[in-house]
């Protein structure tokens, strides 16, 4: 495995690169004490600055937690395409109804009453340390490769990993 450590521009591209093509990520809360509270989030946009953007109930224990410690840890992870991604990053609950217009969606409809929806909040995640692991071709090429490998007895070097530093 090649290990290409991604810094800036090139680390937001990833980010946003594994974001959008994974799109749900478990997000953890509570990160001082076990157990861990995990919820399935679905990514709604990663902007130009790195942040990773979900909607959220005001009410959600998620957004509880946030509010009383703002650490939080994002897990990214597309098995059969072998992408994954870790952020570790502090969370911020945003009630700005321009940004909450700009991150809905009609399959929002299932959680919520609507845009205006009085429940509905944004939470915004910067990235402090992020962390990808992502195979070098399509996988189909991957298998193929590893195919290869097995017969050959030649170790292939299939994927990549890094630190992303944003």
């Amino acid at each position: 495995m090649a290990t290409k450590n991604l810094l800036n521009i090139d680390a937001i591209e990833k980010i946003k690169q594994l974001a959008n093509s994974i799109d749900f990520a478990l997000m953890a809360t509570k990160l001082d004490k076990l157990p861990l509270h995990s919820i399935p989030m679905s990514t709604k946009k990663v902007d130009s600055k790195g942040n990773i953007w979900f909607l959220s109930g005001k009410d959600s224990t998620h957004n509880s937690n946030i509010n009383k410690d703002p650490k939080v840890q994002l897990f990214y992870s597309k098995t059969m395409a072998m992408e994954f991604l870790t952020v570790y990053g502090k969370a911020e609950i945003i009630e700005d109804q321009i940004i909450i217009d700009d991150l809905y969606q009609r399959s929002d409809d299932n959680w919520f009453d609507g845009k205006t929806d009085p429940n509905i909040s944004a939470i915004k995640i910067t990235p402090e340390d992020a962390h990808y692991w992502d195979t070098k071709d399509n996988m189909f090429v991957s298998l193929f490769k590893m195919g290869v490998g097995a017969v050959t007895g030649e170790k292939k070097d299939l994927s990549e990993q890094g630190d992303l530093k944003v």
